[in-house]
C-alpha cells in the first residue's frame, strides 16, 4: 500500500483530519526531502523518506484533537507511539519508529519520567539518519489550521520547543545545524 492508500484507510476522504493529514505529510516530505539532498554523500534512503514522512502523523486520528479533526479518546501527545504500533501492524517497523521518534525533537525517557507523560517508559529519540531528518522537517509546519503560516522559520521553532523543554530546543538546534547549512 501507498502512503496516501493507508492514511485513506484511516481517515475519511475529504475530511479535516484527512486535508490536514495528507497537507502536513506532503510538507514535511518535501522538506525532508530538500534537507536529504544535501547529504547526497551520507546516501539517505529516499524512498523511505518520502514514504515515512507522510505516515510520520498517522496516529492523530486517535487523539483528542478536535480542531484539525480528531476525536479519538487519548492525549495529542500519544499520537506517536500509536502510529509507531498502527504501522507495526501494517508490517512497517521502520515507519512506525519514525512515528513514535518525530515528537517534540525526541522524547527521552527521563523527559516522561520526570514530567509524568502518559507514554511508553522508553527513549523516543531518532536514532537514525533518516528519522532525525523527518524529525527536523516536521518541526517546521504546524497542522493547526489557525497556526498556517507556511514554513516557520529556525528560530520560531527553537522558541517553540524551548517553552517546551530545553532540550528538545538544543537537540533541535544541534540537529538543524548539522542538516541545514545556515544562509
Amino acid at each position: 500500500m501507498t502512503p496516501r492508500e493507508i492514511i485513506l484507510e484511516y481517515y475519511p476522504k475529504g475530511s479535516k483530519a484527512c486535508e490536514i493529514m495528507m497537507r502536513h505529510g506532503e510538507e514535511v516530505a518535501d522538506k525532508s526531502l530538500e534537507i536529504a539532498s544535501r547529504l547526497s554523500h551520507l546516501t539517505p534512503d529516499l524512498t523511505f523518506i518520502r514514504e515515512a514522512a507522510m505516515l510520520h502523523d498517522i496516529g492523530i486520528f486517535m487523539t483528542n484533537a478536535p480542531g484539525i479533526g480528531c476525536f479519538g479518546k487519548h492525549a495529542y501527545l500519544c499520537h506517536g507511539f500509536l502510529g509507531r504500533e498502527l504501522l507495526d501492524t501494517l508490517g512497517l517497523p521502520g515507519h512506525g519508529l519514525v512515528a513514535e521518534r518525530h515528537t517534540g525533537a525526541g522524547i527521552t525517557r527521563e523527559n516522561i519520567l520526570n514530567q509524568g507523560l502518559p507514554l511508553p517508559c522508553r527513549d523516543m529519540v531518532p536514532q537514525t539518519l533518516e528519522e532525525t531528518i523527518i524529525c527536523v522537517a516536521d518541526k517546521f509546519f504546524s497542522k493547526s489550521p489557525e497556526k498556517e503560516t507556511g514554513e516557520k522559520s529556525r528560530e520560531t521553532v527553537i522558541a517553540e520547543l524551548a517553552r517546551i523543554d530545553a532540550t528538545h530546543a538544543q537537540r533541535f538546534s544541534q540537529w538543524a545545524d548539522q542538516l541545514i547549512p545556515s544562509p
